[in-house]
């Protein structure tokens, strides 16, 4: 009986996060590293090679989540310390998906989606994309500090774990974006891909530095900054009490005498946050929550390809 309700839970998951329709519309995309990432370029990456032939690379230290089979026992047994060891076949892409988990995303306009289920299927569907190109992807979630981590693996299986964790998690806590991000760069050894997904709800002049943070360590970064159309718009009539969602904060005011500063403000946080990231080269792009997942990232993927950096 229990094992029956385990696979129901995992079948929920999947409708979930991958509905056959949208599956099938994205089945023709594809996304691919476009800067130069070790061992590939412009895209072209080796595809994972498993037999007699693949060549040891190096070791790296243990991570939670690794397959056991991977560690080697003689490090172990000379140094007390757990060593995976890496192949040739590793030199595949690795994507960090990061999501932001903080209060804030919990945030939803007109009964609608909220901003971190919008970038939970965001995320879905591109590492079922990643892993379908037999690439490795891995999850972290984080707020002001990190939440979960799942390392970067390319076997199928490894959906099922990604979107578990997904659906686990309630938004919650205060932002610290960049003091994530800087421990994140350091840790992350393989240069690779990764793909944050947050409404980047911080002090840019602390974010910005951290997002470059990665490009500096030679990863390329895409950035989807997610907002909810009453946070770009403020189409509110009515004398409004607005609460922040972190800290509690109030302020109780008529929207209308303050829509034209409020937007010329939000457009020029989110200008900034476009040139800024062009001039490090990070891609960035901005999703209104009202326009459906699938279609916005089948929009972005289509223009992705058809642009060369």
């Amino acid at each position: 009986m229990a094992k029956s309700k385990s696979k129901a839970t995992h079948s929920d998951l999947y409708r979930k996060y991958l509905d056959p329709t949208i599956v099938a519309q994205l089945s023709g995309l594809e996304l691919k590293a476009r800067l130069v990432v070790e061992g590939f370029v412009s895209g072209l990456h080796k595809s994972p090679h498993h037999g007699f032939n693949v060549e040891f690379t190096q070791h790296r230290q243990y991570e939670p989540g690794d397959e056991i089979k991977n560690i080697d026992w003689r490090v172990f047994a000379r140094s007390d310390r757990y060593y995976i060891k890496q192949y040739e076949e590793e030199t595949n892409l690795k994507t960090y998906l990061l999501i932001d988990t903080s209060a804030s995303m919990r945030y939803s306009s007109g009964g609608g989606v909220c901003k971190y289920e919008y970038a939970t299927y965001l995320a879905a569907a591109l590492a079922y994309l990643l892993l379908k190109q037999q690439d490795a992807v891995g999850l972290g979630l984080f707020n002001q500090e990190l939440e979960k981590y799942l390392p970067p693996r390319s076997n199928p299986t490894h959906l099922r774990e990604i979107f578990t964790i997904l659906s686990a998690v309630q938004p919650a806590m205060q932002t610290d974006i960049a003091a994530v991000f800087h421990a994140l760069a350091e840790r992350f050894q393989r240069r690779g891909l990764v793909v944050i997904f947050s409404d980047l709800m911080d002090d840019p002049a602390i974010v910005i530095p951290a997002l470059q943070h990665f490009r500096h360590k030679k990863h390329e970064v895409l950035l989807f900054h997610i907002l909810d159309p009453v946070e770009i718009e403020l189409p509110f009539r009515e004398h409004t009490r607005f609460v922040d969602m972190e800290n509690g904060e109030e302020i109780l005011t008529h929207p209308e005498a303050i829509r034209e500063d409020y937007q010329k403000r939000i457009n020029a946080y989110i200008d900034n946050y476009k040139r800024r990231c062009g001039q490090a080269r990070i891609d960035y792009h901005l999703i209104n929550t009202s326009t459906p997942f699938d279609y916005a990232l089948r929009d972005y993927l289509r223009k992705r390809a058809q642009i060369n950096i």
